[in-house]
């Protein structure tokens, strides 16, 4: 597999995963759902979930298998997001590892390529679910209000990057 296939998201949707509807879900058959947590979920440097997220989940979690997967190494922080979402999770994944994707899906009890890893960073996330042979979902950074991502944010610099490799990012790919 090429590099930039590694960094190929199958789905880039464009915006945040608020947008991410159970319709574009069943569309490309995903049956599961393995999240990022920081900046997908919630912004890096806020830890309350918001009540859009919130109202998006539940109808999510109420048809599909879902379970957080965390690069962050703070059991407190991922823990405190998934006992406020009532989810299952793994924090200190170390992905692109696929390790502790592989544990998730293993406790959906899922097909591999059923399953979805969706997440902002194509570095991590995306090469991880790829790797793995899931469907990749990238989606758009949640920020704290009024604070746009850093020019020089390493999220950044892999699409710069990938898009170099040959890496389509343009729009959402539904």
């Amino acid at each position: 597999m090429t590099r930039a296939k590694l960094l190929q998201p199958d789905l880039v949707l464009g915006k945040t995963i608020v947008e991410l509807s159970l319709a574009i879900l069943d569309r490309h058959g995903v049956k599961g759902l393995v999240l990022d947590v920081d900046e997908t979920l919630v912004p890096f440097r806020g830890d309350q979930v918001s009540e859009e997220l919130r109202e998006w989940i539940d109808p999510i979690k109420a048809k599909l298998p879902i379970w957080l997967v965390s690069n962050n190494m703070s059991e407190s922080r991922i823990g405190g997001v998934a006992q406020t979402l009532d989810l299952p999770f793994l924090y200190g994944a170390a992905k692109p590892s696929r390790r502790k994707l592989r544990q998730a899906i293993t406790e959906m009890q899922l097909p591999v390529e059923a399953v979805a890893m969706v997440g902002d960073r194509l570095f991590t996330d995306v090469l991880a679910g790829n790797r793995l042979g899931m469907f990749t979902i990238l989606v758009e950074p949640m920020v704290l209000p009024g604070k746009p991502l850093y020019p020089w944010s390493i999220r950044n610099i892999e699409v710069w990057l990938s898009q170099k490799l040959g890496v389509t990012l343009q729009g959402a790919l539904e």
